[in-house]
Formats: structure tokens, C-alpha cells, sequence
């Protein structure tokens, strides 16, 4: 029995030990090949808001004339929302467009062929600043001549004048003064002693005489030279000359007039008579005065036409320059650099009449895109401007805005699907799709995520925009 299972253990022994050293037998196995999906899963968690939302402020300040929505109503892109007061803006578009319509009636003119009745009118107002001038001409002359005639008369006077000027004053009448005095040296000394202004009224009459001589003797020596048919212009100067000295000669015998005058005051106020020939004196000089002042009057008024004649024949010129460049004007074809520059005054009035009707627009207020009134802000008559809203607009797309951290968001790109749930509407489930993701994290307490916006795919009322969302994208 022993011996059997000694035998039995070293028989199995020995097939194990081959078995052992023999190599191991390869094994396969098979199946067969299925087509499916691999569905690997990131989420994260944020909350519902809406596509877009504005403030819509107006471009202009007004008053509020009309309010055409409420809160809650839907509108479309371009819906009038508020109205303001366009009286203003209305009265800049018909004021610019008017200007238009004049700068292009201008342009018309400009254009226009010559008119045989504006020719004729303008060669007749040629003709007639001709005539006009021909006139201006023959007054001219005749004014030279009558100044000549005036200067001539004032020369027959003043040889007498002087003459008798100086027999006053330079003469030595006896019943007047001493042997060999001066008539004027006379006047002087007997009243002197009473007043000493005597000397000063003495010089000056002898100072206005002799200017009076020095003028007359250049004078009458110039008269004496020229001719009635002298150059106008010497003949001016010999009015002119003539007139200063008239006027210095009647200095002269006003000066002469005080002296004596003063003489007789003197005698008169201590009861003492003066001599007769102080009067036969005055009476003399109140002749010449007369005689100068009409002279200084007639000289004076020749001098006068001479330079209106004379300033009217410059405008004469003027005028027949001007009606001369006028008559060109008119039967020449419009001048090319008139035209261009009426065109460009049209184009200037053209962008303001735009500009006024662009402002207009800008009083009527209206949606920038398709969405919702989530409020409005102002009422009829109420001002509004460019810093105030006047509604706040949404659009009804809503979209949710979750956060990915930084290892999730590597692997999540745009047009990725997505399935949305929601804490509030329980058992809803809304599909989307990724739309953008930040390109920049934003980091706190040391954690990096990225913000990203998934757009539903289709909408239900019951999701309000701020609810909180789930995302598996």
C-alpha cells in the first residue's frame, strides 16, 4: 500500500515536470465589432440671463411728447419708443432746405444765357455814367474859370486894401503924432501909459501886417503870371493861394481895427477925445472887412465846387469802370470758377439739409433690437437728454452664463452641445450649445475659471432670466 503510493507521487511528479518545462500555449479572444458613442461629460453650474439688454438714451435733449410702450411689451428692431418735441428740428430742416433752394436758383442765374433786356439796360447805364462824367467834365471847367474870375476880382480889390493898410499903420498923420512917427507907433504911445495892453495890440497888428504883405506880394506876383487858360492845376493853386491870402489880409485889418478901437476906448473912458482920424481910420477898415469877408466867402465857396467837381469826376470814373465790367459780365458766358464755386455752395446746403433731417430723426427714439421693455423710464413732458435712459430694452434669447475651471475648460470649445437643467423648473431639460468661452481666467483665492456662455436651443417661458442653471457639455 505504501509502495503503491510511493509510486503514484512519483509518477505525478514527473508529468508535472514536464508540463513545466514545455512553453505556454497563446489564447485569443474574439467579438464582434459595434459602431457607438463615446460620451465623456464636463459640467458646471451658473445662472440664466439674456442674450443682450440696453439702456436706449436719446442722441438729443427735448421734452417728451409721446411714450409708445409699456413695461413687459415686445418690440421689434426700429419701434418707436418715445417721441420728443420736433418744433425746433422741424423749423432747421425747412430753414436749410430753403437755403438750398436759394444757392440753387443762384447756380440758375449763373447759368442762365444774356438777356437782350439786361444787355440793353446795362449799355444804357454805360452811357449814361459817360454822360455823367462829360458833365462832371464841363462843371470842372466852368469851376476853374469862375475861380479864376473870383481870384480876379479879389486882386482888383487888394492893392487898395493894402494901400490903405499901410497908410494906417506906416503913415504919419500930423494931428496924429509927432514929426516922423508911425501912425500905428501913435495909436500906441498916447494910451499906453494907461493901459499896457496898448503895445501888445500895437505889435500884433504890425506882426498880421507884415505876414498880410509877404503873403499878398507872392500872391499878386503868381496872379500877375497866370492866364485864364493856365493848367487847371495852376489855376487851382492860384485860387487857393488867393484864398489864404485874403483871409491873412483880413486878419491884418481886424487886428489894426482892435488897435485903434482899444485907442478910442482908452481916451473915451477918462473923458478924453479922440482924434477924428481914429474914425475916418475905422470907418476905412470896416470897408476893407467888408470887402475881404465877401471875397473869403466867394474864394471859399469856388474852392469848394472845385474839389466836389473834382471828387465827382473820380467817381465818375468809378462808375463807368464798374458799369464797363458789369456789361462784360453780362454777355460774357458764366465765368467757370463762379460756377464751381455755386456748386460747392449747393453741396454745402444739400449736407446741411441732410445733417437737419438726420437731427430730426434722432427726436424719435426707437428699439435697437428685437426684445422685450424690461422698463421704462420717463413720461410725457418729462426732459430728457443724451445722459438720461429713457427704457431699458431686452432681447427674449436667453442664454447661460456658467463657469468652467481651468482643466475642464481646456478640453470645452465653441459649437460643443450642451444640456441644461434648472433648480427652479424641476424635471426641464433644454438642450444648447456652446457659444464663447474666455480666453482670459479669472483668478480667486487661487482658483482659475473661465467664464462661458451657452445659448439654448430653444426657449421656454417658465426659465426667468437670474435663475440658476446646470450645465453637462
Amino acid at each position: 500500500m505504501s509502495i503503491a503510493a510511493i509510486v503514484l507521487v512519483g509518477g505525478g511528479y514527473t508529468v508535472y515536470a514536464k508540463q513545466k518545462s514545455a512553453a505556454p500555449a497563446t489564447r485569443y479572444a474574439t467579438a464582434n465589432v459595434e459602431r457607438g458613442t463615446l460620451l465623456v461629460t464636463v459640467t458646471g453650474s451658473g445662472q440664466v440671463s439674456t442674450l443682450s439688454q440696453a439702456d436706449v438714451n436719446p442722441k438729443v435733449a427735448g421734452d417728451v411728447v409721446v411714450v409708445s410702450v409699456a413695461q413687459g411689451d415686445v418690440v421689434q428692431r426700429g419701434a418707436t419708443l418715445v417721441r420728443l418735441d420736433t418744433r425746433d428740428a422741424e423749423k432747421a430742416v425747412r430753414d436749410a432746405r430753403t437755403a438750398l433752394e436759394t444757392a440753387e436758383l443762384s447756380l440758375a442765374r449763373i447759368k442762365e444765357p444774356p438777356d437782350a433786356l439786361a444787355i440793353l439796360q446795362s449799355e444804357h447805364a454805360f452811357v449814361q455814367a459817360q454822360e455823367s462824367k462829360a458833365q462832371t467834365e464841363q462843371n470842372l471847367e466852368q469851376s476853374y474859370e469862375s475861380g479864376f474870375n473870383t481870384t480876379t476880382s479879389a486882386f482888383l480889390d487888394l492893392p487898395g486894401i493894402m494901400s490903405g493898410l499901410q497908410d494906417i499903420l506906416l503913415g504919419t498923420d500930423r494931428t496924429l503924432a509927432t514929426s516922423g512917427q508911425w501912425n500905428i507907433d501913435a495909436y500906441a504911445d498916447a494910451v499906453k501909459s494907461y493901459d499896457e495892453k496898448a503895445v501888445q495890440y500895437r505889435n500884433d497888428a504890425y506882426a498880421k501886417y507884415q505876414d498880410a504883405r509877404k503873403k499878398y506880394d507872392a500872391a499878386f506876383h503868381a496872379y500877375k503870371a497866370t492866364s485864364r487858360f493856365a493848367d487847371d492845376a495852376v489855376i487851382e493853386a492860384l485860387v487857393r493861394n488867393a484864398y489864404e491870402t485874403v483871409r491873412t489880409i483880413a486878419e491884418a485889418a481886424k487886428s489894426t481895427t482892435n488897435l485903434i478901437q482899444f485907442y478910442q476906448d482908452k481916451l473915451i473912458e477918462r473923458s478924453l477925445k479922440p482924434q477924428m482920424i481914429a474914425a475916418t481910420h475905422l470907418a476905412s477898415l470896416s470897408s476893407y472887412t467888408g470887402k475881404l469877408n465877401a471875397h473869403v466867402s466867394s474864394i471859399s465857396s469856388v474852392a469848394e465846387a472845385i474839389d466836389t467837381q473834382r471828387s465827382s469826376l473820380v467817381s465818375a470814373d468809378r462808375t463807368i469802370a464798374e458799369r464797363t465790367e458789369s456789361l462784360r459780365r453780362i454777355k460774357e458766358p458764366p465765368d467757370a470758377l463762379d460756377v464751381r464755386s455755386a456748386e460747392i455752395t449747393i453741396q454745402q446746403r444739400r449736407d446741411a439739409l441732410t445733417d437737419a433731417q438726420l437731427k430730426l430723426a434722432d427726436y424719435t427714439i426707437r428699439a435697437p433690437f428685437d426684445g422685450v421693455i424690461a422698463k421704462v423710464h420717463v413720461k410725457v413732458d418729462d426732459a430728457a437728454s443724451s445722459g438720461t435712459a429713457v427704457a431699458t430694452v431686452i432681447t427674449k434669447q436667453e442664454i447661460a452664463e456658467i463657469s468652467l475651471n481651468e482643466i475642464d475648460a481646456a478640453n470645452v470649445h465653441a459649437g460643443q452641445k450642451a444640456t441644461l437643467t434648472f433648480d427652479a423648473v424641476s424635471g426641464l431639460t433644454v438642450t444648447g450649445e456652446v457659444a464663447t468661452i474666455d480666453a482670459l481666467g479669472t483668478v480667486s483665492q487661487g482658483v482659475v475659471t473661465y467664464a462661458t456662455d451657452i445659448h439654448f436651443d430653444t426657449q421656454d417661458d417658465r426659465v426667468k432670466s437670474g435663475m440658476s442653471v446646470s450645465a453637462a457639455i
